[in-house]
């Protein structure tokens, strides 16, 4: 197993870094809340193409794999981007794969986002769906069919708040009207895959976020002086932060083999898929933690950055589960169902 970049892949991060750090400043993810979207931001970063990036060329895509979009969420990840890409990538490569290149082709030129219901509907109806604030379609697993359901017209979904400002909806998916895409088992089949990109991706995103964290907490650490010394120069400091860039390290790793296990371990993938998201899920939110706490009174301040890292570090993986019920499932994937 080789997890080296490839130069093409290198490329690939280098550009979207350069393109949210021009594109997506703190100040613009600032001005965005509480929704946590930007229609300008969304629309310039579509015309890069990242949409459609993991569909195939045949279809009108990018032709890459889940590595080069896991490389494009890290670095959503790192500047906090307030567009949904994990989403719709999600979503398109769904689309591509059940073959309907009509909805798909719709979805890559639609001007509004892909969303993807995380939960079967059956036993979910009334869940919050990522990016389902500002969807014009979601995709859902609706009595063993996997249909797409289109916005209504002149209605409006219903957006809580929440301390990520993630663009999280309820749809009306039990009863509103769908086009069927794919039924029975290869519904079921691919629904499963999408919800494990979904997972990757997310990971990817935290990694990103995490490694920020730290670099934010390093820094202040270099500039703050206590007692006649940078406070970094202490090992009260310095060791937990260290501590928290080496996990983030790892979890990065640990997103890599996983999406290289889809394409060729897959028997792997799935377990892989919950490790990566739950690791990543830790990670980001003990480097996000540990930097606010470096800045001290001045990180709970919202005037500070550090505090917009910690919120998002907890709510994002929300939207599917807490980590620890995740690894609770990983648990019974490998060794059987617990007793209670």
């Amino acid at each position: 197993m080789d997890l080296a970049l490839s130069e093409e892949q290198e490329l690939i991060r280098e550009t979207f870094a350069g393109f949210f750090s021009n594109e997506s400043s703190l100040e613009l993810v600032r001005e965005c809340e509480p929704l946590g979207f930007s229609a300008d931001l969304w629309k310039k970063f579509a015309e890069t193409g990242a949409l459609g990036m993991g569909v195939p060329e045949s279809l009108g895509g990018g032709g890459t794999g889940l590595i080069e979009m896991a490389l494009v969420a890290e670095e959503c990840g790192r500047q906090l981007a307030p567009v949904p890409f994990v989403e719709s990538a999600v979503a398109a490569r769904l689309l591509a794969r059940l073959e309907a290149p009509d909805a798909l082709e719709a979805a890559l030129e639609d001007a509004a986002p892909l969303a993807l219901a995380l939960r079967l509907v059956d036993d979910s109806p009334g869940q919050r769906i990522p990016a389902g604030a500002v969807a014009g379609s979601v995709l859902a697993l609706r009595g063993g069919a996997l249909v797409r359901v289109s916005r209504p017209p002149g209605w409006e979904p219903d957006c809580p708040k929440n301390h990520g400002s993630a663009p999280i909806a309820s749809w009306p998916l039990a009863e509103a009207p769908g086009e069927v895409l794919a039924e029975g088992e290869r519904a079921r089949a691919e629904f499963d895959t999408a919800v494990e990109e979904w997972k990757l991706l997310t990971a990817a995103a935290l990694v990103g976020l995490g490694r920020e964290s730290v670099r934010l907490g390093a820094e202040y650490a270099k500039g703050r002086e206590q007692f006649g010394a940078p406070i970094g120069s202490y090992q009260g400091i310095a060791h937990p932060l260290a501590d928290c860039a080496t996990a983030v390290d790892g979890a990065q790793l640990l997103v890599w083999e996983a999406v290289w296990a889809r394409e060729d371990e897959p028997e792997r993938a799935p377990a892989l898929a919950s490790m990566a998201f739950a690791f990543a899920a830790e990670s980001a939110a003990r480097a996000a933690t540990v930097s606010l706490h470096t800045h001290g009174g001045y990180g709970f301040s919202l005037e500070y950055d550090v505090q917009l890292y910690f919120r998002r570090a907890r709510a994002w993986p929300l939207v599917w589960d807490d980590p620890r019920r995740e690894l609770q499932r990983l648990a019974d994937r490998l060794y059987g169902p617990s007793r209670s």
